[in-house]
């Protein structure tokens, strides 16, 4: 929730651009762009979501997990940009979801795997459809050709350093 600019009481929905209101700089910086984005985004994906009580994150591992066959926790942190002590809070939440588990590692007995669940698998796949209807629903601004656009820019701007 946001405060209003009129009288600080709190809104239904988060405001990407107020209006009367000068942004200054924030108007031409990428950062401040793609930020407003993503909250007005992420804003509906917890909505859409909200029966399950998946976050993007969890979504996320969910996904990798479920397409990497016994994936292991370090593995896991660095895929998606999290500590291992997150990655561990992480699977924790989702194993007591029912959705993952740990098992034993066939190549290292020390380490285990991740896998889903028959109920994190059935779950995964009508969050993968709700997020799919969630992401057509904030794309329909745009034309399928400026989707693409869209997409081939963010790869450019999040891909490997020179």
């Amino acid at each position: 929730m946001t405060a209003s600019v009129d009288n600080d009481l709190p809104t239904d929905h988060f405001e990407p651009h107020v209006p009367g209101i000068d942004y200054g700089v924030l108007d031409s910086l990428l950062g401040y762009g793609v930020r407003r984005a993503q909250l007005l985004i992420y804003e509906d994906f917890v909505a859409t979501l909200a029966p399950w009580s998946i976050t993007p994150q969890r979504f996320s591992a969910l996904t990798v997990i479920s397409r990497n066959a016994q994936l292991k926790l370090t593995h896991l942190a660095r895929i998606l940009g999290i500590a291992r002590s997150g990655a561990v809070l992480l699977v924790d939440a989702l194993a007591a979801m029912g959705y993952v588990e740990r098992v034993p590692s066939p190549e290292d007995r020390r380490a285990y795997g991740l896998v889903l669940t028959p109920k994190g698998a059935g779950d995964l796949r009508l969050i993968t459809e709700a997020v799919c209807e969630h992401d057509r629903r904030i794309g329909a601004r745009l034309a399928p050709e400026e989707s693409l656009e869209l997409m081939r820019l963010l790869r450019l701007v999040a891909g490997p350093r020179a």
